[in-house]
């Protein structure tokens, strides 16, 4: 079988691939003065009908993965690179070739856009009893039928304890809206850019809590301690009302890529 081409990054110069044991099966092809980190990989796992089969393996899939993202780590700590995500392939090098002149253009302006920059993942999860718990201190509208429900004889407090209690659904939803928005508004103003991304449902989080962000920043390297300052700051500001706030590690800038 012939073996098929796996990209990492596209860089302005030459990767140094001597010295690091994670560089040992990479190989760099240069095309009008752009460079590819690439890795020759056998059909056998990564032809179509393998690498979709390969897919339904959560094992092979997070391993290579993680894998691929640690190179990419790694190459971006040399200069800026756009990185590629794991699975992007080319049949032959005259094919990759092709690819990087028909895109040259906007691959040198998604260079100059990332230099020293990186991107942070951060989600925010609601833990529904805990805020179900607070209603009364962070919903105005709550604690007034609480104050009628106390006031009242049993039979009204009765109907006015239901009605509180379809009150709190919207209430609790308002909030989280609320809430997330704050904490978005806060953090993109420490980001050069930032992409709202679709909420993941419990069955695939495998937490108990309702995700309410999920968003990406990209953010410049020299103010990442103001970025981990901020994220610290309403971490400790909204843990009382039930709410999580959760970042990655800095990644590479795959959503902050786009070429056209």
């Amino acid at each position: 079988m012939n073996d098929l081409i796996s990209i990492y990054s596209i860089s302005n110069s030459p990767p140094e691939l001597n010295g690091n044991i994670e560089f040992n099966r990479l190989q760099c092809i240069e095309h009008d003065s752009l460079y590819v980190s690439i890795q020759y990989v056998p059909e056998s796992e990564f032809s179509v009908v393998n690498f979709q089969r390969n897919l339904s393996d959560i094992q092979w899939v997070e391993s290579h993965v993680r894998e691929h993202n640690a190179i990419i780590r790694l190459l971006m700590e040399q200069q800026p690179v756009i990185p590629f995500p794991f699975g992007t392939l080319f049949h032959t090098e005259k094919n990759l070739k092709c690819f990087m002149e028909g895109y040259s253009g906007s691959i040198d302006d998604n260079l100059r856009h990332i230099v020293e920059k990186e991107e942070w993942s951060v989600k925010m999860y609601c833990d529904y009893k805990v805020l179900e718990e607070k209603i009364d201190e962070l919903s105005l509208e709550a604690a007034d039928y609480e104050t009628l429900i106390m006031e009242s004889s049993p039979g009204k407090a009765y109907l006015l304890r239901r009605k509180k209690d379809n009150l709190i659904d919207i209430e609790i939803d308002r909030l989280c809206r609320k809430y997330a928005e704050e904490c978005y508004d806060a953090i993109k103003n420490q980001s050069e850019a930032n992409n709202l991304r679709n909420l993941i449902p419990k069955e695939f989080t495998g937490r108990q809590e309702l995700m309410i962000l999920n968003a990406s920043f990209l953010v410049n390297k020299n103010k990442a301690a103001d970025f981990r300052n901020t994220l610290a700051m309403l971490i400790v500001k909204n843990q009382h009302a039930g709410f999580i706030l959760e970042s990655s590690e800095p990644s590479p800038p795959f959503s902050f890529i786009s070429l056209k």
